[in-house]
């Protein structure tokens, strides 16, 4: 069995800040293999993730880098990564040893209900997993989540756990479709998904990006924790014989006719 840290902290517009409650929540993981922060752990989405962003050798992604050795933990967190004309809004994974070993830059970026993420992010195009813990993990950013053909590339690629951080953002609705969209991912993938947002923060996000309602979801589609709403750290397990035990209830991937080759 592998342990998970599902990290819900909010996030503060400075990266420092940030930095040192990412530190602290770590110091509370310890027995965990994995720690999980939510996106945009960097900086909380603004206008600002154009300055404030940073290269994956700069000071945030070294402290967390740092802080992973430290406790021997791996570590997936979000940040904003400098790119051409706009940033890119990037997953880092961290061996325990706090190599950096993939960084996953958001494929689809969030320009609905009202908002236009690519006016600032430039978008990745590769399904990314990575070798973390003694698992492959299939790597998901928040509105990627509503495109159940990017968690089945992930799948195609050998993926047994999705590591889906968010800042999921309040709104009608909004957290029924962040629910119901984490389960159906797992269930239609028969996948444990690990899901972790930012903690609500109204004192310093008062543009209501943060829900909360990390989970961890089984491949049957149970949830078998819920952070809920306030900040904090819940350390989960993922049994991979649960996995087994599921495909060969609901083979449902060995089913799959359309995209696939079967000659």
């Amino acid at each position: 069995m592998t342990t998970i840290a599902l990290c819900q902290i909010p996030v503060s517009p400075d990266p420092s800040v940030n930095l040192k409650r990412a530190q602290e929540a770590l110091a509370h993981a310890r027995g965990a293999d994995l720690a999980i922060f939510p996106e945009a752990t960097l900086t909380r989405y603004g206008t600002r993730i154009t300055e404030l962003a940073e290269p994956l050798d700069g000071p945030f992604v070294t402290g967390l880098a740092q802080a992973a050795r430290e406790h021997g933990i791996a570590v997936i967190a979000g940040v904003f990564e400098p790119g051409d004309d706009r940033v890119h809004n990037t997953a880092v994974a961290l061996d325990a040893d706090g190599a950096l070993q993939a960084a996953y830059r958001k494929i689809h970026l969030f320009d609905s209900f009202g908002a236009s993420e690519s006016s600032l992010v430039a978008p990745g195009d590769r399904p990314t997993v990575v070798e973390l813990a003694g698992l492959r993990v299939g790597l998901v950013t928040c509105y990627d989540i509503r495109f159940p053909e990017l968690t089945r590339a992930l799948v195609d690629q050998g993926a047994d756990l999705f590591a889906v951080i968010a800042a999921w953002g309040s709104g009608v609705l909004k957290e029924d479709h962040w629910i119901t969209l984490v389960r159906a991912r797992a269930l239609e993938n028969t996948m444990w998904t690990a899901a972790v947002g930012q903690a609500p923060n109204p004192q310093e996000s008062p543009d209501g990006f943060g829900i909360g309602r990390s989970m961890l979801v089984d491949p049957l589609g149970v949830v078998r924790a819920d952070l809920g709403s306030g900040a904090g750290v819940q350390l989960v397990r993922i049994d991979p014989e649960l996995t087994a035990s599921a495909r060969r209830t609901l083979p449902c991937l060995e089913h799959r006719v359309l995209g696939v080759n079967r000659s």
